[in-house]
């Protein structure tokens, strides 16, 4: 068990929000009861994730996706309304982190992912801005098409492949989870064979076939499961928290 403040304190100070300009608020975002001892993480502060945390009498939820982002409708209706009714008539804290679990060296979205589909780390896509990705060199050279199967496999979610039809086995690749695709540019910029990230836009599959770098929407949710849960365990051994991570499917 541990007190609220002192595991709001530890988490700010582990993932160092204040270091980076972010689209919502980092942090305890909506707070419960005062000790904590059952943590659910999830992806999202979704109204079924809630759902689960009540049902279980969970004392706290640690998300990457949260709530009040920049462009956000202010009025508490609707959903928000909702949502935040069932967290605070359950008293249950609620903990988000977007940039700073990207970017984290050894728990962020971005380094799990690599460790999740083995691959070999190397840098960063973007210099002085881990949130941004990072690149790296798969273990054993791999055809496009071999590779989107292994992603597949791997994160349990269906690949969109775009790129060259032709050319040299995929050894290097850049990958930035979530919403990341316009780094591919970058990743082409670096000579990188291949870019991985959640989601895909029109402009993205011209970019991929132009510079001939191979490109792999891998689901914005499905690259974005392990920070959270690798903050989770974090917690657990640390403050000998009951930890659970809840996954709520989602195809995007």
């Amino acid at each position: 068990m541990v007190e609220r403040a002192e595991l709001s304190a530890h988490l700010d100070e582990l993932l160092q929000p204040s270091a980076f300009s972010d689209y919502c608020p980092n942090g305890l975002q909506v707070e419960g009861r005062d000790r904590i001892e059952f943590l659910i993480s999830g992806v999202t502060a979704s109204q079924p994730l809630i759902e689960v945390a009540r049902e279980q009498n969970a004392d706290a939820l640690l998300v990457h996706h949260g709530y009040f982002w920049r462009s956000e409708e202010p009025a508490v209706t609707g959903m928000k309304a909702r949502r935040l009714r069932a967290l605070l008539t359950s008293d249950i804290n609620l903990f988000a982190y977007h940039l700073p679990l990207d970017a984290h060296e050894q728990l962020g979205n971005n380094i799990q992912l690599a460790e999740h589909l083995e691959l070999d780390a190397t840098g960063l896509l973007e210099q002085d801005s881990p949130e941004t990705g990072r690149t790296g060199r798969l273990k054993e050279p791999r055809s496009a098409e071999e590779f989107s199967d292994w992603l597949e496999a791997r994160l349990e979610h269906p690949v969109v492949w775009a790129g060259p039809e032709t050319g040299d086995p995929i050894t290097t690749v850049g990958w930035c989870t979530g919403a990341g695709q316009q780094f591919i540019e970058q990743a082409a910029r670096l000579g990188l064979d291949a870019f991985i990230s959640g989601e895909i836009s029109e402009q993205t599959v011209h970019t991929a076939r132009e510079c001939g770098v191979h490109y792999f929407a891998c689901g914005h949710h499905a690259t974005e499961r392990y920070g959270v849960q690798a903050v989770g365990r974090h917690l657990e051994e640390k403050f000998g928290l009951r930890h659970q991570f809840v996954d709520i499917p989602n195809p995007a």
